[in-house]
């Protein structure tokens, strides 16, 4: 759950109970719906656990040439904040 205020109001996928293939696919959608739709911030919510899926999140996020920069929220570590950059 976001608990930010100001992340409420963003694009928001959340991952919980996907695998790391499965979470892989689904935010390279995610990215790329969100170009189409020129949103330019967007936030992933893949859980703590043991970190898999975040792992995975974030070398997908690290490839995209799509992807300006990310974090992780500084309110839940279960949550990566990401800008996303247009051509």
């Amino acid at each position: 759950m976001i608990d930010d205020i100001f992340l409420k109001n963003l694009p928001t996928i959340d991952l919980h109970g996907y695998d790391r293939d499965s979470a892989r696919v689904k935010v390279e959608d995610f990215i790329k719906e969100n170009v189409i739709m020129r949103n330019n911030k967007i936030v992933i919510i893949h859980g703590i656990g043991e970190g898999i899926v975040k792992k995975s999140v974030h070398e997908v996020l690290k490839k995209s040439h799509w992807v300006e920069k990310f974090e992780i929220d500084i309110y839940n570590e279960g949550c990566t904040v990401v800008w996303i950059k247009f051509d």
